[in-house]
């Protein structure tokens, strides 16, 4: 359905009815869009927003937008759906991917802290290029376990989001020392 048509069944059958301030706003939407396709010049588009606002009935709308196509159309819903398939298959490799991951078990009990990096000592020690000396540490506070970036090089990444600072974690969280992936989990 054209832009024309689209107005014009939506507003009335009457091509001679003056057209509604919602009809003068599709009918600027429809230009907006054109001219943010590259489909009017700013020079066209000015010129067709002072029609589209001075217009005393549908058939002047329909005539200034009679070289447009309908906002929404045919290619609207194919590109929404070529998107939303996108976003599906990147969910789904998150989801194979992190199911994937090893575990690392929080310690129900034990120390205040839990270091994590290369240097020998470390309680979790990760033999990865990627991850620094001192890279990490995990403690155990009043409310569960927070995990802490120690300036590591590489970053520390809860979920996907760079740590900065200290953020609250559980089991299920995906964590990433370096090039190093874990999904957390309890005993």
């Amino acid at each position: 359905m054209s832009a024309p048509e689209s107005l014009t069944s939506a507003v009335s059958s009457d091509p001679a009815a003056r057209p509604s301030e919602a009809d003068r706003e599709h009918a600027l939407g429809v230009l907006r869009e054109g001219a943010g396709q590259g489909r009017l010049s700013h020079d066209t588009f000015m010129r067709r927003m002072e029609l589209v606002l001075t217009a005393r009935s549908a058939a002047e709308l329909d005539a200034v937008l009679a070289d447009l196509p309908a906002k929404g159309g045919l290619g609207q819903l194919a590109l929404r759906t070529v998107g939303r398939l996108s976003a599906f298959t990147v969910r789904l490799r998150q989801a194979w991917r992190t199911e994937r991951l090893p575990g690392l078990t929080l310690p129900q009990l034990g120390g205040p802290a839990v270091r994590i990096g290369r240097e020998p000592g470390s309680d979790l020690r990760l033999s990865d290029v990627s991850v620094s000396r001192r890279h990490a540490e995990l403690r155990l506070g009043p409310e569960g376990w927070v995990l802490y970036d120690l300036g590591s090089t590489n970053g520390t990444l809860v979920n996907g989001h760079r740590v900065t600072g200290g953020v609250r974690v559980k089991p299920g969280d995906q964590v990433a020392f370096g090039n190093q992936a874990f999904r957390l989990a309890t005993i």
